[in-house]
């Protein structure tokens, strides 16, 4: 069999069936990685291998990214090929991951949803679901309304800011860690250990350690003094869950809704302050919100890839042999890019849904309407408060992070001159 070509500035690629044996696969992590290339990047991938290529994800940790749509719904919907949990995981059961590799607080084991199959899975689904179903839409409308209009009158006054830091990273994590039942300050301890894990670096295993003890604190104050937050139902739900097991599907939940209802929110702000045209349709009534919010998913999802899942037997999939306990890692923007379901000019038709960023199958996030309720708020509030804003810098100078899982901008920087601040009544409602 002839071995493909290496890719530009890549090692010659390996052949089929690495499965974890072969070290020369494109790496998706170190300093060098461009956030701003990685759609070309997966482009490369898929010319070069298809829907599924070889990649490693930390130091001697090679996995298989999936790249096609329909690979990647296959993937997620098959649990009897596909399994959720990393104990599977060849690398893991040979010994072969070290205990500070930046990748294991993101693949390690954990009595949660998302690394549970079957019926282990739909029980502690069913907690976090109901938890979920128990948020009252109207009130956490105006929650997000009010937090988003005191942030904004934080910094009206200056006539400038960015977004990213001031607004936000700061409004879903007053809004989540409320929703869970923390205080602000220790909400803000927790967004910090959540951003070392993603980071996937050499602390990631310490801020692993220090959002365990955050979380273990509030699950022993709820057991005693239960409120009217996700934590206390999940405590108190028929399922029945442990606290260990409430402390990780607490970590699930976050990861999945913080940083990522961060990035959803500014990629929208971008793309409403850089295109002149939606922007314009928006306004006038042609497209709504919901249409920008959309659009972000298609194009740029919150969370470029997603691990991981683990074969649970010699199979072939997407063109490549597959071994039993080989890693498989979900490449959502990869997919959502794909050819394959996309019209012929590679642009997303606006109201279609089909893209994968909340996943796919029994997994799919159960946290994404809350998700949607909190971004399009977000982003509504802040279009009424300042009707000009405009980028402080060139669109060219706007960057991603430099993230082989999550979809962020770095920045976003922003000057306008006429906030249009409501008055606030005693209660904390907005006029």
């Amino acid at each position: 069999m002839t071995t493909p070509p290496a890719l530009p500035g890549h090692p010659a690629a390996p052949p089929r069936g690495f499965g974890g044996r072969c070290p020369a696969a494109t790496p998706l992590y170190g300093p060098q990685l461009d956030g701003d290339g990685l759609p070309a990047l997966y482009e490369e991938l898929r010319r070069t291998y298809g829907p599924v290529a070889p990649v490693t994800v930390a130091p001697g940790i090679d996995a298989w990214l999936v790249l096609g749509h329909r690979e990647l719904l296959q993937l997620t919907r098959d649990e009897q090929d596909f399994s959720h949990d990393p104990r599977r995981w060849s690398l893991m059961r040979e010994g072969r991951v070290p205990a500070d590799s930046p990748i294991l607080p993101m693949v390690g084991w954990r009595p949660a949803l998302l690394y549970a199959d079957g019926q282990q899975h739909r029980r502690m689904r069913a907690a976090v679901s109901d938890a979920l179903a128990g948020i009252n839409g109207h009130e956490l409308r105006r929650t997000v309304r009010a937090q988003a209009e005191q942030l904004i009158a934080s910094f009206a006054g200056r006539r400038e800011a960015d977004l990213v830091p001031h607004y936000a990273r700061k409004l879903p994590m007053q809004v989540i860690t409320g929703l869970l039942g923390l205080d602000e300050r220790t909400g803000q301890q927790l967004v910090q250990a959540i951003a070392g894990m993603a980071v996937g670096n050499a602390d990631s295993a310490n801020a692993n350690n220090r959002m365990g003890v955050i979380l273990q604190a509030l699950i022993e104050e709820k057991r005693s003094r239960p409120g009217s937050d996700i934590t206390s139902a999940l405590l108190q739900h028929p399922a029945r869950l442990t606290d260990e097991e409430v402390l990780h599907n607490l970590v699930v939940m976050f990861v999945a809704g913080n940083q990522t209802t961060v990035n959803w929110i500014a990629t929208t702000l971008r793309i409403l302050l850089c295109d002149p045209a939606f922007r314009s349709s928006l306004t006038g009534g042609h497209l709504t919100v919901d249409d920008a919010l959309d659009l972000v998913l298609w194009r740029f999802p919150p969370t470029q890839n997603f691990p991981a899942r683990y074969a649970t037997r010699d199979l072939s999939f997407g063109g490549q042999d597959i071994r039993a306990g080989d890693m498989l890692v979900l490449g959502l923007a990869a997919a959502n890019a794909d050819p394959a379901v996309l019209p012929a000019d590679g642009s997303p038709v606006v109201g279609n849904r089909s893209h994968l960023a909340f996943g796919g199958g029994p997994h799919t996030c159960p946290a994404q309407d809350p998700a949607r309720l909190i971004t399009r708020t977000a982003v509504d509030t802040i279009r009424h408060r300042l009707p000009d804003l405009e980028l402080a810098v060139p669109e060219a100078d706007l960057a991603w992070t430099k993230s082989p899982w999550s979809k962020g901008l770095a920045a976003l920087p922003v000057r306008f001159t006429e906030p249009h601040l409501p008055s606030v009544r005693p209660s904390g409602e907005s006029s």
